[in-house]
Protein backbone atom coordinates (compact mmCIF):
# COMPACT_ATOMS: atom_id res chain seq x y z
CA UNK A 1 0.00 0.00 0.00
CA UNK A 2 2.82 2.38 0.95
CA UNK A 3 4.61 1.68 -2.35
CA UNK A 4 1.39 2.28 -4.28
CA UNK A 5 0.84 5.64 -2.58
CA UNK A 6 4.46 6.58 -3.22
CA UNK A 7 4.04 5.71 -6.92
CA UNK A 8 0.87 7.84 -7.18
CA UNK A 9 2.61 10.76 -5.45
CA UNK A 10 5.59 10.62 -7.83
CA UNK A 11 3.29 10.32 -10.86
CA UNK A 12 1.29 13.35 -9.70
CA UNK A 13 4.43 15.46 -9.26
CA UNK A 14 5.69 14.41 -12.71
CA UNK A 15 2.36 15.38 -14.28
CA UNK A 16 2.44 18.80 -12.62
CA UNK A 17 6.01 19.45 -13.77
CA UNK A 18 5.16 18.40 -17.32
CA UNK A 19 2.13 20.69 -17.33
CA UNK A 20 4.15 23.64 -16.07
CA UNK A 21 6.75 23.07 -18.79
CA UNK A 22 4.08 23.03 -21.52
CA UNK A 23 2.16 25.97 -20.08
CA UNK A 24 -1.04 23.96 -19.58
CA UNK A 25 -0.80 24.18 -15.79
CA UNK A 26 -2.09 27.73 -16.00
CA UNK A 27 -5.58 26.34 -16.63
CA UNK A 28 -5.77 25.95 -12.85
CA UNK A 29 -5.37 29.70 -12.28
CA UNK A 30 -8.90 31.15 -11.93
CA UNK A 31 -9.94 34.42 -13.49
CA UNK A 32 -12.74 36.92 -13.12
CA UNK A 33 -14.75 39.24 -15.34
CA UNK A 34 -11.60 41.35 -15.72
CA UNK A 35 -9.09 38.51 -15.79
CA UNK A 36 -10.41 35.38 -17.51
CA UNK A 37 -8.87 32.00 -16.81
CA UNK A 38 -5.57 31.34 -18.58
CA UNK A 39 -5.02 27.89 -20.07
CA UNK A 40 -1.50 28.44 -21.44
CA UNK A 41 1.16 31.11 -21.74
CA UNK A 42 4.01 31.57 -24.18
CA UNK A 43 6.95 31.91 -23.72
CA UNK A 44 6.71 29.10 -21.24
CA UNK A 45 8.22 29.50 -17.75
CA UNK A 46 12.01 29.50 -17.85
CA UNK A 47 12.21 29.51 -21.65
CA UNK A 48 14.98 31.55 -23.31
CA UNK A 49 13.76 33.54 -26.32
CA UNK A 50 14.76 36.39 -28.60
CA UNK A 51 14.35 40.06 -27.80
CA UNK A 52 11.33 40.46 -30.08
CA UNK A 53 9.35 37.59 -28.57
CA UNK A 54 5.62 38.22 -28.24
CA UNK A 55 3.74 37.07 -25.15
CA UNK A 56 0.69 34.95 -25.94
CA UNK A 57 -2.09 34.05 -23.52
CA UNK A 58 -4.57 31.32 -24.40
CA UNK A 59 -7.78 31.43 -22.37
CA UNK A 60 -10.11 28.56 -21.49
CA UNK A 61 -13.08 30.29 -23.16
CA UNK A 62 -13.79 33.18 -25.53
CA UNK A 63 -13.17 36.57 -23.90
CA UNK A 64 -16.11 38.96 -23.99
CA UNK A 65 -14.37 42.05 -22.62
CA UNK A 66 -11.13 42.26 -24.54
CA UNK A 67 -10.15 45.70 -23.29
CA UNK A 68 -10.22 44.55 -19.65
CA UNK A 69 -8.18 41.47 -20.51
CA UNK A 70 -5.59 43.62 -22.26
CA UNK A 71 -5.34 46.04 -19.32
CA UNK A 72 -4.76 43.12 -16.92
CA UNK A 73 -1.59 41.97 -18.68
CA UNK A 74 1.72 43.35 -17.42
CA UNK A 75 5.12 42.51 -18.94
CA UNK A 76 7.94 43.85 -16.77
CA UNK A 77 11.63 43.79 -15.99
CA UNK A 78 12.14 44.70 -12.35
CA UNK A 79 10.10 47.85 -11.72
CA UNK A 80 9.91 48.77 -15.41
CA UNK A 81 6.85 47.89 -17.49
CA UNK A 82 7.21 47.45 -21.24
CA UNK A 83 4.94 49.12 -23.78
CA UNK A 84 3.47 46.91 -26.48
CA UNK A 85 0.60 46.31 -28.85
CA UNK A 86 -2.20 43.75 -28.66
CA UNK A 87 -3.52 41.38 -31.31
CA UNK A 88 -6.36 38.89 -30.83
CA UNK A 89 -5.43 35.80 -32.82
CA UNK A 90 -8.92 34.44 -32.15
CA UNK A 91 -11.65 34.89 -29.51
CA UNK A 92 -9.61 33.17 -26.81
CA UNK A 93 -6.00 33.92 -27.76
CA UNK A 94 -4.31 37.24 -27.01
CA UNK A 95 -0.87 38.20 -28.31
CA UNK A 96 1.19 41.08 -26.88
CA UNK A 97 4.13 42.30 -28.98
CA UNK A 98 6.77 44.58 -27.44
CA UNK A 99 7.20 48.09 -28.77
CA UNK A 100 10.76 48.00 -30.00
CA UNK A 101 12.73 45.19 -28.38
CA UNK A 102 13.17 43.63 -24.96
CA UNK A 103 16.55 43.95 -23.22
CA UNK A 104 19.09 41.23 -23.98
CA UNK A 105 20.09 38.56 -21.46
CA UNK A 106 17.38 39.62 -19.01
CA UNK A 107 14.58 38.01 -16.99
CA UNK A 108 11.14 39.13 -18.19
CA UNK A 109 8.10 38.76 -15.92
CA UNK A 110 4.51 38.24 -17.04
CA UNK A 111 1.59 39.02 -14.76
CA UNK A 112 -2.10 38.49 -15.44
CA UNK A 113 -4.50 38.25 -12.50
CA UNK A 114 -3.25 35.34 -10.43
CA UNK A 115 -0.72 34.30 -13.05
CA UNK A 116 2.93 35.19 -12.49
CA UNK A 117 5.64 33.66 -14.65
CA UNK A 118 9.05 34.55 -16.02
CA UNK A 119 11.13 33.87 -19.13
CA UNK A 120 14.63 34.89 -20.23
CA UNK A 121 15.92 36.76 -23.28
CA UNK A 122 19.04 35.76 -25.18
CA UNK A 123 21.89 37.90 -26.53
CA UNK A 124 20.03 38.34 -29.82
CA UNK A 125 20.19 36.65 -33.21
CA UNK A 126 19.17 39.27 -35.75
CA UNK A 127 18.54 38.76 -39.47
CA UNK A 128 18.46 41.45 -42.17
CA UNK A 129 16.56 40.51 -45.34
CA UNK A 130 17.38 42.96 -48.13
CA UNK A 131 14.83 42.79 -50.94
CA UNK A 132 17.02 44.84 -53.27
CA UNK A 133 20.32 43.00 -52.87
CA UNK A 134 18.63 39.57 -52.41
CA UNK A 135 20.63 38.83 -49.27
CA UNK A 136 19.85 37.44 -45.82
CA UNK A 137 22.44 38.59 -43.28
CA UNK A 138 22.54 37.14 -39.76
CA UNK A 139 24.17 38.83 -36.77
CA UNK A 140 24.69 37.42 -33.30
CA UNK A 141 25.58 39.67 -30.38
CA UNK A 142 25.97 42.55 -32.83
CA UNK A 143 28.47 40.75 -35.10
CA UNK A 144 27.72 39.56 -38.63
CA UNK A 145 28.20 35.80 -38.72
CA UNK A 146 26.72 34.75 -42.08
CA UNK A 147 25.60 36.41 -45.32
CA UNK A 148 23.37 34.24 -47.53
CA UNK A 149 21.88 34.70 -50.99
CA UNK A 150 18.10 34.79 -50.83
CA UNK A 151 15.00 35.19 -52.94
CA UNK A 152 11.94 37.01 -51.64
CA UNK A 153 8.44 37.74 -52.95
CA UNK A 154 7.96 38.42 -56.64
CA UNK A 155 5.80 41.27 -58.03
CA UNK A 156 2.24 40.80 -56.83
CA UNK A 157 3.42 38.59 -53.97
CA UNK A 158 5.89 40.94 -52.30
CA UNK A 159 7.38 40.00 -48.94
CA UNK A 160 6.04 42.49 -46.37
CA UNK A 161 8.56 44.95 -44.99
CA UNK A 162 9.11 45.60 -41.31
CA UNK A 163 10.49 43.82 -38.26
CA UNK A 164 9.09 40.38 -37.48
CA UNK A 165 9.84 38.05 -34.57
CA UNK A 166 10.19 34.35 -35.31
CA UNK A 167 6.89 32.87 -34.11
CA UNK A 168 7.43 29.15 -34.73
CA UNK A 169 10.09 26.78 -36.08
CA UNK A 170 9.62 23.59 -38.11
CA UNK A 171 12.23 21.10 -39.26
CA UNK A 172 9.67 19.97 -41.84
CA UNK A 173 6.42 21.54 -42.98
CA UNK A 174 3.93 21.19 -45.85
CA UNK A 175 3.50 24.41 -47.83
CA UNK A 176 -0.02 24.56 -49.28
CA UNK A 177 -0.92 27.49 -51.56
CA UNK A 178 -4.55 27.27 -50.42
CA UNK A 179 -3.54 28.74 -47.03
CA UNK A 180 -2.73 32.05 -48.78
CA UNK A 181 -5.74 31.95 -51.09
CA UNK A 182 -4.24 30.23 -54.17
CA UNK A 183 -6.16 27.13 -55.39
CA UNK A 184 -4.05 24.08 -56.12
CA UNK A 185 -5.32 24.02 -59.72
CA UNK A 186 -4.12 27.61 -60.28
CA UNK A 187 -0.93 28.12 -62.33
CA UNK A 188 0.47 29.61 -59.08
CA UNK A 189 -0.75 26.71 -56.94
CA UNK A 190 1.63 24.44 -55.00
CA UNK A 191 1.74 21.68 -52.40
CA UNK A 192 5.33 21.18 -51.29
CA UNK A 193 7.09 19.28 -48.52
CA UNK A 194 9.37 21.95 -47.10
CA UNK A 195 12.22 21.96 -44.59
CA UNK A 196 13.94 24.26 -42.09
CA UNK A 197 11.13 26.81 -41.78
CA UNK A 198 10.56 29.76 -39.43
CA UNK A 199 7.17 31.47 -39.31
CA UNK A 200 7.29 35.28 -39.40
CA UNK A 201 3.56 36.05 -39.73
CA UNK A 202 0.34 34.17 -39.00
CA UNK A 203 -0.63 35.04 -42.58
CA UNK A 204 1.91 32.58 -43.97
CA UNK A 205 5.27 34.32 -44.43
CA UNK A 206 8.21 32.02 -43.62
CA UNK A 207 11.97 31.83 -43.97
CA UNK A 208 12.62 28.36 -45.38
CA UNK A 209 14.71 26.06 -47.49
CA UNK A 210 13.89 26.33 -51.20
CA UNK A 211 16.07 24.09 -53.37
CA UNK A 212 13.82 24.89 -56.36
CA UNK A 213 14.85 28.60 -56.34
CA UNK A 214 18.60 28.30 -55.68
CA UNK A 215 19.43 29.69 -59.15
CA UNK A 216 17.41 32.85 -58.36
CA UNK A 217 18.71 33.32 -54.82
CA UNK A 218 21.01 36.32 -54.71
CA UNK A 219 19.69 37.51 -58.10
CA UNK A 220 15.90 37.79 -58.24
CA UNK A 221 12.75 37.65 -56.13
CA UNK A 222 10.59 34.73 -57.27
CA UNK A 223 8.66 33.47 -54.22
CA UNK A 224 5.04 33.96 -53.16
CA UNK A 225 6.15 36.14 -50.23
CA UNK A 226 8.43 33.84 -48.26
CA UNK A 227 12.18 34.25 -47.86
CA UNK A 228 13.88 31.43 -49.78
CA UNK A 229 17.31 30.12 -48.76
CA UNK A 230 19.52 27.31 -50.06
CA UNK A 231 19.08 24.06 -48.07
CA UNK A 232 22.40 24.32 -46.23
CA UNK A 233 21.87 27.96 -45.34
CA UNK A 234 18.29 27.29 -44.23
CA UNK A 235 19.39 24.45 -41.96
CA UNK A 236 22.13 26.61 -40.43
CA UNK A 237 19.62 29.39 -39.73
CA UNK A 238 17.13 26.93 -38.23
CA UNK A 239 19.82 25.64 -35.87
CA UNK A 240 20.95 29.13 -34.82
CA UNK A 241 17.72 31.11 -34.53
CA UNK A 242 15.32 31.10 -31.60
CA UNK A 243 11.68 31.94 -31.08
CA UNK A 244 11.45 35.72 -30.76
CA UNK A 245 14.63 36.50 -32.71
CA UNK A 246 14.02 39.32 -35.14
CA UNK A 247 14.00 39.39 -38.94
CA UNK A 248 14.06 42.88 -40.47
CA UNK A 249 12.79 42.99 -44.07
CA UNK A 250 13.49 46.07 -46.18
CA UNK A 251 14.48 47.40 -49.60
Amino acid sequence: MRNALRFLFIAAIAAILAAVWSGSAFAAIPGSAATPTVAAVSPRPGQTVGIGAPVTLTFTAPVANRAKAESALAVTNGDSAFAGSFTWLNDSRLQWTPQGTLPTNSPISVGFGGLHTQFQTNSGTYADANLSTHTFTVSQGGNVVRVMPASMGKPGWETPTGSFPVLEKFASLVFDSRTIGIPLDSPEGYLINGEWAERLTWGGVFVHSAPWSVDSQGNANVSHGCINLAPGDAQWYYENVGIGDIVNVHY
